[in-house]
């Protein structure tokens, strides 16, 4: 689930800060350059992405790809953007804008406007790349780069109002674009992780390779004085689609991004992921081999939660797999999914990277989103680098050639769920050996306790055990009962039972507690690979 894209290249005059028609503060230097005044609107970003759609993929002429290999992981950590020429260092508005330059591992140049007018008379004119802008080492192979080369992507610092104390601004940002069609934010606990996208195409196909579209053009709309809000305009372009964005995002508490897409197809697509999301699970308290690493746990999401459109509420521990595998939930008229990362103590991680701070992203579709799935995608992994788990919304009809979609959702980067859910949550997914102690353990038996927390649970009247109720696609179950978590925390309950599975094929599973006929928890969906 890594970029691979083709290079873009720029090409535009310059013209003077002066002619741009914005008030001096709301571009902070007169510094920057800019080329020549052209009409804006969304509708005509929408019209763009459509003609474009119509006529065959041009990548254009790439960057001399000598000079951006030379700009490694070390040469590119050197480069900052000299917040002293940061757009709107000075207001309208309490966000910076700053970018991200081109290297080795962001070779695609994007272009960056940025809107002047009201509706219906705005104009965008293209901030041109200087190496100026930007501080780097006098040797630094960035500057063999040519004249208005474009630039990586950007992110809004945080607050000038704010405590600088604290969170100085110049050092701190609170949402990043960059590289192909990726963007992460912060969440509550102020700590970066799994990342969205603006489109995912054929992930974990069999029959062709991913294909990984880049916004090419970003806009940005001078913010309001005295909002918490910027707003952004997008264009993305790949072999396979083009699409144009809209992004209100809202930097608060957490941050809450409004979006609205739409979409364009060249060609066929085997997969089309709307509103991706992609993390990165190692391993967790669930399984993990012997001395793989020193720490309990490394995960940034340790599970899928999903709102199904009939009401239901799903948790799916994620896995690290074998061997790639696709799960797909079917739905119609959804009601929300995310990446969460529930398990919030230090302990089970103790590592300074603040695992137990990362963000949960949930997906909050806006209208009708029909029928269709959410799947979520399990790459296996032998380490923390490399981001293995995909989930998004796969429309049921075909995606081909010709065809074009809308689709509104917001986005919420938070610690917990933005809606949550009335029952007892899936907590921990335990697994061990089956069979009992001190007698021979059964081969292929396996023991899990699924523990559950809070919701019905809490009030349960003294005496009274939950239900069990269980399910699996194949396998049998023993030894089944329930028992409340001997930590002295009221509504902390677990479900114990002994699995045997046929054959050696993942296993789906599903779990919930009940008492009569009332449901007590969530469902736990989990896919259980034997070994």
């Amino acid at each position: 689930m890594l970029q691979r894209r083709k290079i873009l290249t720029a090409g535009i005059g310059s013209a003077t800060l002066a002619s741009l028609g914005l008030p001096l503060p709301a571009l902070a230097q007169a510094e920057l350059r800019f080329g020549p005044a052209a009409p804006f609107s969304f509708d005509g970003l929408v019209d763009t992405a459509k003609t474009l759609a119509a006529k065959p993929y041009d990548a254009g002429t790439p960057l001399p790809r000598e000079v951006l290999e030379r700009i490694d992981y070390d040469a590119h950590g050197k480069i900052k953007f000299n917040t002293d020429r940061a757009p709107f260092k000075d207001g309208p508005g309490p966000f910076a804008l700053t970018f991200f330059h081109l290297g080795r591992y962001f070779q695609t140049p994007v272009h960056m406007h940025l809107l002047d007018g009201a509706d219906g008379q705005r104009t965008a004119r293209e901030l041109l790349y200087d190496p100026s802008y930007f501080d780097m080492p006098a040797d630094s192979p960035a500057k063999a780069l040519p004249e208005g080369a474009g630039f990586a992507g950007f992110r809004f610092q945080e607050s000038r109002t704010g405590d600088q104390q604290q969170l100085p601004w110049q050092t701190n940002d609170w949402v990043a674009f960059l590289g192909a069609s990726y963007f992460r934010a912060i969440g509550e606990l102020y700590q970066y992780g799994l990342s969205a996208r603006g489109i995912a195409l054929d992930v974990a196909m069999p029959d062709r390779p991913e294909e990984f579209p880049s916004f090419t053009h970003f806009y940005f709309e001078p913010p309001a004085a005295g909002s918490t809000a910027v707003t952004v305009y997008a264009l993305l372009e790949g072999p396979s689609i083009t699409g144009a964005y809209r992004f209100v995002m809202q930097r608060d508490k957490a941050v809450l991004m409004d979006i609205e897409c739409r979409l364009f197809l060249r060609r066929d697509v085997g997969r089309l992921g709307i509103a991706p999301l992609t993390s990165m699970y190692w391993y967790s308290d669930t399984q993990k081999p012997t001395a793989i690493d020193w720490r309990p746990e490394v995960h940034d999401s340790d599970g899928l939660a999903i709102w199904n459109g009939a009401g239901e509420r799903l948790w799916r521990p994620l896995n690290n797999p074998a061997r790639t595998v696709v799960s797909s939930f079917a739905d119609a008229h959804p009601r929300g999914f995310g990446l969460l990362q529930r398990d919030r103590v230090f302990d089970h991680y103790l590592d300074g990277v603040n695992y137990d701070k990362r963000p949960s992203l949930w997906v909050e579709p806006v209208g009708d989103w029909g029928d269709g799935a959410v799947q979520l995608v399990e790459i296996p992994t032998d380490d923390e680098i490399h981001d293995n788990i995909g989930a998004f919304w796969v429309p049921k009809a075909p995606a081909t050639a010709g065809s074009s979609y809308s689709f509104r959702y917001k986005l919420h980067w938070v610690a917990d769920e933005p809606y949550p859910s009335p029952m007892a949550l899936c907590v921990a997914t335990r697994i061990g050996r089956g069979g009992q102690p001190g007698q021979p353990r059964p081969a292929g038996v396996r023991k899990f306790m699924v523990e559950f927390l809070g919701g019905p649970l809490a009030s349960l009247p003294f005496g009274v055990k939950p239900e069990a109720v269980l399910w699996a696609a194949r396998g049998s179950f023993s030894y089944v009962f329930t028992e409340a978590v001997p930590d002295g925390v009221a509504g902390h309950w677990r479900a114990q039972f002994d699995f045997t599975a046929e054959g050696m094929e993942p296993v789906d599973m599903r779990l919930y507690l009940k008492n009569g006929d009332q449901t007590l928890s969530e469902t736990w969906s989990y896919q259980y690979h034997p070994f």
